[in-house]
């Protein structure tokens, strides 16, 4: 394949005077960079790494996102999986356990053993979209390491009773339920 001066010499569009006229400027220009010392500033190669370095940065970007969802979509994969293998069976349902979640009330119907579970902390609540399970305490830390909004924390209530309490007369029915 001839070179771009010989194509264009070809096409008509440049004259061999010009040609040789081009030629004798760059040679002498690289001559005088070689007796100076000093290197002529060449904007397009400039802009060309201007340009590289952009596109790579950009790649990195993307490429840092798409590792990133990658990795969420992982870890969502990982707690449906833990949450399917370690659920626990609620009972048959005679007793309506009421908890906190994203800032609303939400009921669940247990039996009374697994209520007690629950109240001593045995068995928390998981809330993955609509689905409400009950896993192991043990099984519920690792997911909240995963994702803390997925788990339901049970507050337990104080036994202790303040000094300057109004109500400290009066007894709560062990009976009581919310």
């Amino acid at each position: 394949m001839a070179s771009l001066q010989e194509q264009f010499l070809k096409s008509g569009l440049v004259d061999k005077k010009k040609l040789k006229q081009t030629s004798h400027e760059k040679t002498r220009q690289k001559k005088i960079e070689r007796k100076s010392g000093v290197e002529s500033v060449d904007e397009a190669r400039l802009a060309a790494l201007e340009m590289q370095r952009r596109n790579a940065e950009r790649a990195r970007e993307l490429n840092a996102q798409r590792d990133a969802a990658a990795t969420q979509k992982a870890i969502a994969a990982q707690i449906v999986q833990m949450i399917q293998q370690n659920r626990q069976h609620r009972g048959n349902g005679d007793i309506a356990y009421n908890f906190t979640h994203d800032n609303k009330i939400k009921r669940i119907h247990v039996s009374a053993k697994v209520q007690d579970h629950l109240a001593a902390g045995h068995l928390m609540i998981v809330c993955l979209g609509d689905a409400t399970e009950l896993v192991p305490k043990v099984i519920a830390d690792k997911i909240a390491e995963r994702d803390p909004s997925i788990v339901v924390q049970v507050r337990k209530t104080s036994t202790e009773i303040a000094e300057d309490d109004p109500y400290a007369a009066f007894q709560v029915p062990d009976d009581l339920m919310w």
